[in-house]
């Protein structure tokens, strides 16, 4: 059976400093899910917790206290409205999220590709270095497999984000092309292993198409299992990532078996 794009776990609200959208309250998010007949929704608020070292500015205030004024979530028939969030990674590959909060949430997501971050996430020298990124691209992956992590219940967050490399459009997809296709299936390999999920979140032209979806190709063919996460900050993008995600599901040839299930 074709891959049932059925859920989004990868939602901002207006408590992630990236968003700060008026609309975007619980309410609102619960309601884009009533209208597109999702089953299961997360929110992921950015979050770096004040008991690991290392926060950037931008991330300190947005600590648990700050991200859990929304931990009691609306809820209604038919539908499951999750308390997740998504931490990150800095240069020397911390992740932001203490053992002793694993426990409340019922997702987590953490991005490796976040290198617009410059001194926080990637070094001066590196910043939209082609090669270097790709390079990252390899190294931070392995770094968060490698961690002691509750990966049953933890999604990579996208792994083709264009925020890897801010140059240029060709720079960014340049990058994509650098990375070794033997060191994903060594990756992505070991993901299927420990039973993380990929997230299906990309955008990209027709033209493009096969460059950014190769990464999920090779995922595929080492077993991963998928979900869609859409990376919503505002009301006004729920249906076009949404769109975006069912086109990628479409011609990766996704079926259910290629499934993520939060905790199995």
């Amino acid at each position: 059976m074709k891959f049932q794009v059925d859920h989004d776990y990868h939602i901002h609200s207006q408590l992630s400093s990236c968003s700060r959208h008026p609309e975007q309250t619980p309410a609102r998010i619960l309601q884009y899910a009533k209208d597109h007949g999702l089953k299961r929704i997360c929110l992921t608020d950015h979050y770096w917790d004040s008991a690991v070292p290392g926060a950037s500015k931008w991330y300190e205030p947005q600590n648990f206290d700050h991200i859990a004024q929304f931990r009691a979530l609306p809820q209604a028939d038919g539908i499951e409205f999750l308390f997740g969030c998504e931490t990150d990674m800095d240069k020397f590959n911390t992740v932001g999220i203490p053992a002793s909060r694993f426990d409340d949430f019922a997702f987590i997501i953490v991005p490796t590709t976040h290198l617009h971050m410059k001194g926080f996430t990637i070094s001066e020298e590196d910043y939209c270095v082609d090669e270097r990124v790709a390079s990252l691209w390899v190294e931070r992956f392995d770094a968060l497999l490698q961690k002691d992590l509750p990966f049953h219940k933890l999604g990579v967050a996208h792994l083709t984000c264009y925020l890897m490399n801010k140059a240029s459009r060709e720079a960014y997809l340049h990058t994509l092309d650098l990375i070794p296709t033997e060191e994903m299936e060594r990756l992505f390999t070991k993901a299927a292993a420990l039973g993380c999920g990929i997230e299906i979140n990309t955008q990209f032209q027709d033209s493009d198409a096969d460059r950014v979806l190769r990464i999920y190709r090779i995922a595929k063919g080492c077993g991963c299992k998928f979900y869609f996460g859409g990376d919503a900050h505002g009301p006004d993008q729920f249906e076009e990532l949404l769109e975006f995600g069912k086109y990628a599901v479409e011609l990766l040839g996704l079926t259910e078996d290629d499934k993520f299930h939060i905790g199995v």
